[in-house]
């Protein structure tokens, strides 16, 4: 499995950002996708998530209202819309992959459910 993700970039509080995961290697009909982050020495934190058969997410209160998680089944592609974004935001966003979805809400919030990580994108967001 490959996941690659692209988007990141610097942009002013109050912007608009879509980051990209492509992804291989794979059948993902059972899997659950997902967007962390972390910053600068801090714990690496989940951000959004997808069940690729369904199309149901889950966000983390903090995006909640402001990013979207979506995904494209024929592109293999995971996408990550943020919108009015905020200074603490900035963060490097990496994309995640679990092959086997997992029920639990918390579970699917944990980093270490997911066997399958993407390089990362860095997002700065200034004021």
């Amino acid at each position: 499995v490959q996941l690659q993700a692209s988007g990141g970039g610097s942009v002013q509080a109050g912007d608009s950002l879509r980051l990209s995961c492509a992804a291989s290697g794979s059948s993902f009909n059972s899997a659950a996708m997902a967007w962390f982050r972390q910053a600068p020495g801090k714990e690496r934190q989940f951000v959004a998530g997808i069940r690729w058969g369904t199309g149901s997410t889950l966000y983390a209160d903090s995006v909640k209202g402001r990013f979207t998680i979506s995904r494209d089944r024929v592109k293999k592609t995971v996408f990550l819309q943020m919108n009015s974004v905020k200074v603490e935001d900035t963060a490097v966003y990496l994309c995640a992959a679990d092959l086997i979805y997992n029920v639990d809400a918390q579970t699917r919030m944990r980093p270490d459910t997911y066997d399958y990580w993407g390089q990362g994108t860095l997002v700065t967001v200034s004021s």
